[in-house]
């Protein structure tokens, strides 16, 4: 197919939209880029809020267990922030190399890694706050419950909608 401004389509997606592939790739990688950013926001809210903790004054009355989970958290959080940072270092060293596909596979798998990863800072957080403030009893409860909604929300959910999808458009 030709598009009306002579651009020749080999579309080897049939997915209602006529675009070549370097169109695709940059599509795809603008949406990749604009759920990074929502992500890297939430990440270096809780990254910010974990380094404050240790320069408060009631920090020195954790426990062993709660320093270990502290300093976890920590190393999780920065792990978060670098691994969702990865695919805009790749987009740098890759530019106009004519590997934009690569680069969008490479930022997919990186975000889905960064969900995962906040998942169990988010997790952690909570359950970091309720043993301090409550008890580790209440930790567990928190941390439990806060895994089922991500599990829910963030996997099953989409597992279902996507698998009613498919069943409706026929792929």
């Amino acid at each position: 197919m030709v598009s009306p401004r002579g651009v020749r389509y080999d579309d080897d997606v049939d997915d209602g939209r006529n675009e070549t592939p370097a169109e695709r790739a940059d599509r795809n990688w603008n949406e990749v880029l604009q759920e990074l950013r929502v992500l890297q926001t939430g990440t270096q809210i809780l990254t910010g809020f974990l380094l404050a903790l240790a320069f408060q004054p009631g920090f020195a009355d954790l426990n062993e267990g709660q320093r270990l989970l502290y300093l976890t958290l920590v190393v999780l959080a920065a792990l978060t922030a670098i691994v969702a940072l990865a695919p805009v270092a790749l987009h740098r060293v890759l530019f106009r190399r004519l590997a934009k596909p690569r680069v969008v596979a490479y930022g997919h798998a990186a975000l889905v890694t960064s969900l995962v990863t906040v998942s169990l800072v988010l997790v952690g957080v909570v359950a970091f706050v309720f043993d301090f403030v409550v008890s580790d009893g209440a930790a567990i409860v928190a941390s439990v419950a806060l895994g089922v909604v991500i599990i829910v929300l963030w996997v099953i959910a989409p597992v279902v909608i996507r698998k009613r999808h498919s069943e409706r458009v026929g792929r």
